[in-house]
C-alpha cells in the first residue's frame, strides 16, 4: 500500500467532491464564460482520481483529451480504472509535480483543491503556465477557507458560538507563513496569475449551496449529511489538552485556544442528521490566458 497520504483517502475524495459545483454551472463555464469551442487537451495537476476530468469532458467538443498528473500510485491505478470504462481519450503520469518534467503541448493547465497543498504554489502557477500553448489558459479551483467558514448557518444556532472567523484566520495566516500551504489561495491566484504574466484574470465562485432539509427523502438526507460530516463539518476536536497545546503552537494565546476549542466542541454536539443547515463551500475558480 502506498504510503503517500492522498491515496489513503479515496472514499473521502469520492464523497465530498460533488459537494462544490452544480453540473450545469460547469457547463455555463464552459460554454458562456470560456467560449471553448474546439477540442481541446487539458493537463490536471495533482489530478487525484481524475475528478475534474470525469466532470469536463462531457462539456467539452468532442476530441477533446485530458491528462491527469499525480504523485499517488493508489490514485492512478483508480483513474485508469474509471477511464478504461469510458470513451474518453485520458492518460495519466505518476510523479511529483514538483520535479516531473512537463511539455509545452497543452490549451489548458488546470488544478482543483491543489495548490494549498503546496509550499510554493507560484512555483507551480509558473510550472503550469509553461505547459500551455501560447493562447491557452490556466484554470485553478482553488479553496477559501475564512469565506467557506463563514458559510454555514445551522438552524436556531449562532453562528459566532461555533464559527471563530477572527482566530480562524490568525490560524490560517500563521500556517500559511510557516510551510506555505495557504487554505486561503484560491482568492490570491488572480493577483498572482497576473503578476506571472497571464491576461484576461477573471475569478468566478463556485455556486452550490448544499442544504440539509428536513423535508427532503431520508437516502438523500443521509447521503448529504455523511458527505457533509467527512467534508469536517462538526468534527469532534479530540482531546482537549492536545488539541490546545496545538492551537497556541500554531499562534494562538490559551484564552484564543480555549474558546476555539469550545466552539468547535459546541459545533460538533449540536450538529446532527435531524437539523436543518445550509452550507456553501466557495471555492473560487480563476481562469486566464496566456500569451506569449
Amino acid at each position: 500500500m502506498s504510503e503517500y497520504y492522498w491515496d489513503q483517502q479515496m472514499e473521502y475524495l469520492r464523497n465530498t467532491r460533488w459537494l462544490y459545483y452544480n453540473d450545469d454551472y460547469l457547463e455555463f463555464l464552459v460554454q458562456r464564460v470560456w467560449k471553448i469551442e474546439e477540442a481541446v487537451h487539458m493537463i490536471d495537476y495533482g489530478c487525484g482520481y481524475g475528478y475534474m476530468g470525469l466532470k469536463l469532458l462531457p462539456l467539452l467538443p468532442a476530441g477533446s483529451r485530458y491528462t491527469g498528473v499525480d504523485q499517488g500510485k493508489e490514485l492512478i491505478k483508480h483513474a485508469k480504472e474509471l477511464y478504461a470504462h469510458t470513451s474518453y481519450q485520458a492518460e495519466f503520469i505518476e510523479g511529483d509535480i514538483e520535479t516531473v518534467q512537463i511539455e509545452r503541448v497543452y490549451d489548458i493547465a488546470l488544478s482543483h483543491a491543489f495548490l494549498l497543498h503546496m509550499s510554493d504554489p507560484r512555483k507551480i502557477l509558473k510550472k503550469m503556465i509553461g505547459s500551455v500553448v501560447d493562447g491557452g489558459r490556466v484554470i485553478c479551483f482553488e479553496p477559501h477557507w475564512i469565506a467557506n467558514m463563514a458559510s454555514y448557518t445551522l438552524d436556531d444556532v449562532e453562528q459566532s458560538n461555533i464559527v471563530q472567523l477572527g482566530i480562524l484566520q490568525k490560524l490560517y495566516e500563521h500556517d500559511a507563513r510557516l510551510s506555505g500551504k495557504d487554505g486561503n489561495i484560491g482568492m490570491k491566484i488572480p493577483t498572482l496569475l497576473s503578476q506571472l504574466g497571464v491576461k484576461g484574470v477573471e475569478c468566478r465562485v463556485s455556486d452550490r449551496v448544499n442544504f440539509l432539509d428536513q423535508q427532503m427523502n431520508e437516502p438523500n438526507k443521509h447521503t448529504l449529511y455523511n458527505a457533509l460530516k467527512e467534508e469536517g463539518l462538526g468534527a469532534v476536536p479530540g482531546n482537549r489538552i492536545e488539541v490546545i497545546d496545538q492551537l497556541i503552537g500554531r499562534g494562538l494565546t490559551s484564552d484564543e485556544a480555549n474558546s476555539q476549542y469550545e466552539a468547535e466542541e459546541r459545533f460538533a454536539r449540536g450538529f446532527n442528521e435531524h437539523m436543518y443547515m445550509t452550507y456553501a463551500p466557495n471555492m473560487k475558480i480563476t481562469s486566464g490566458i496566456v500569451t506569449r
